[in-house]
């Protein structure tokens, strides 16, 4: 991967995501190719913090039906990056 906007494509903001970023945890949907090294020098570099783990997941794209015809949505890849104590919170993630 070449650049860091390859391989963080962008946020995920839910409920549970909120709650986590008390404990410093950010969830992002990242490039489905992205290696967990490569996701934490990409957190690291865009945002000028430290990071402290990464957990990654893939998540298989779910069956939609539009009338009769039906497809299945893209496959993507989430990862939940934890910041160490002395990192900086995010700010694009506050209201």
């Amino acid at each position: 991967m070449e650049n860091v906007r390859d391989i963080i494509k962008r946020p995920v903001i839910t409920e549970h995501s909120a709650d986590l970023m008390a404990d410093k945890k950010y969830t992002f949907e990242v490039d489905p190719r992205a290696k967990k090294p490569e996701i934490k020098t990409a957190v690291e570099t865009a945002f000028d913090v430290k990071v402290k783990s990464v957990n990654t997941m893939n998540l298989k794209g779910k069956f939609k039906r539009m009338g009769q015809y039906g497809g299945y949505r893209s496959d993507r890849k989430k990862a939940i990056v934890q910041l160490t104590e002395d990192s900086k919170d995010l700010d694009f993630f506050e209201g």
